[in-house]
């Protein structure tokens, strides 16, 4: 072998381990986040625009990994994921308020009648004391939020008042304070995990449940269930969390990253649910749903004693005060 031949394989060497070091480095951390909605969904496509965010931001040293439709988990399973260390994010909201009293505050009944009086709130004060008591007693860190259409009921048949319940058998979420308001408005709620949701209704376990139509559309809640019945009994925002385990072994620079990506993703949600609402709708009706108005005043009047009574003692002031609003 010539010298000329012994230094380009030499040279070629040391580029090969230049490209595995890079490699190494390229990709220090890869960030499993699972959520329940399926890849239609804004809450994903958020996701996705989070993870692609970061990537850019750390020269891909930080990868997000995606996982949709509960693949990676049902949503308590990933907070308990969470906290132990086994899992890096997840999308939640109200069901944190099994550990932070607060949290209730994302989705309390008849409390927002606007987006721009719900942002008010999660943007605010009150938001930045629910993200501080979440972080404290969840282990779980808020790094963005994403609007949620309003929660309404849907059914095979019409519900327009409270009165039409009458033992309703329906699914809620792991939430108390839903629990408590659809028994005291007549109906009989069941926690439920929501990927259960579906063959639950199909097989009559259920008669109806209570999502937003973004959720009704991504789970084709139209094939087992022929209402929608507009209650718009809650609206609410959802976090996008990170584990504070993780989150305490970042350096303060990739933290930096993290809340710039996570800024940009909430951005990008934002504009893609204002967009969705009306055509999600329009392709609900397609397919065959009634939408049905309801006596709005009614199911609002029968629900404030019960919501008022149903939260946390340490919360119920900043309730009473949302409702007097």
């Amino acid at each position: 072998m010539t010298l000329k031949t012994t230094m380009k394989s030499l040279a070629a060497g040391l580029a090969l381990a230049a490209l595995a070091t890079s490699g190494a480095l390229s990709q220090e951390l890869t960030l499993k986040l699972g959520h329940l909605a399926n890849e239609q969904n804004s809450w994903h496509k958020a996701s996705v625009k989070f993870g692609e965010e970061l990537s850019a931001l750390t020269d891909g040293r930080i990868a997000v990994e995606v996982f949709p439709n509960d693949s990676l988990g049902r949503e308590m399973d990933l907070i308990n994921g969470m906290q132990l260390g086994t899992v890096e994010m997840t999308i939640t909201g109200e069901s944190l308020q099994n550990w932070a009293p607060m949290a209730a505050l994302l989705a309390v009944p008849y409390a927002y009648t606007t987006l721009e009086q719900m942002d008010e709130v999660a943007s605010g004060e009150i938001g930045d004391q629910i993200e501080a008591q979440v972080i404290e007693r969840a282990q779980v860190r808020p790094i963005a939020y994403f609007a949620r259409g309003p929660r309404n009921l849907t059914s095979n048949r019409e519900i327009k008042a409270p009165s039409d319940l009458n033992g309703f058998r329906m699914r809620v979420p792991n939430v108390p304070l839903f629990v408590d308001t659809w028994s005291a408005l007549g109906a009989a709620p069941t926690p439920m995990a929501f990927s259960e949701v579906f063959t639950s209704l199909q097989n009559g376990t259920i008669e109806g449940q209570e999502n937003p139509l973004a959720l009704i559309q991504s789970a084709s809640f139209n094939e087992v269930q022929s209402h929608v019945n507009l209650t718009e009994h809650v609206r609410s925002w959802i976090y996008l969390t990170i584990s504070e385990q993780v989150w305490s072994q970042l350096s303060e620079e990739d933290q930096g990253h993290v809340m710039t990506a996570a800024a940009a993703a909430q951005e990008f949600e934002r504009e893609q649910f204002l967009a969705d609402e009306q055509a999600i709708r329009d392709d609900l009706e397609t397919k065959g749903m009634t939408f049905v108005e309801v006596d709005a005043d009614a199911f609002a009047e029968a629900a404030r004693e019960p919501v008022i009574n149903s939260v946390d003692e340490s919360i119920r002031p900043i309730v009473e005060d949302l409702f007097s609003r």
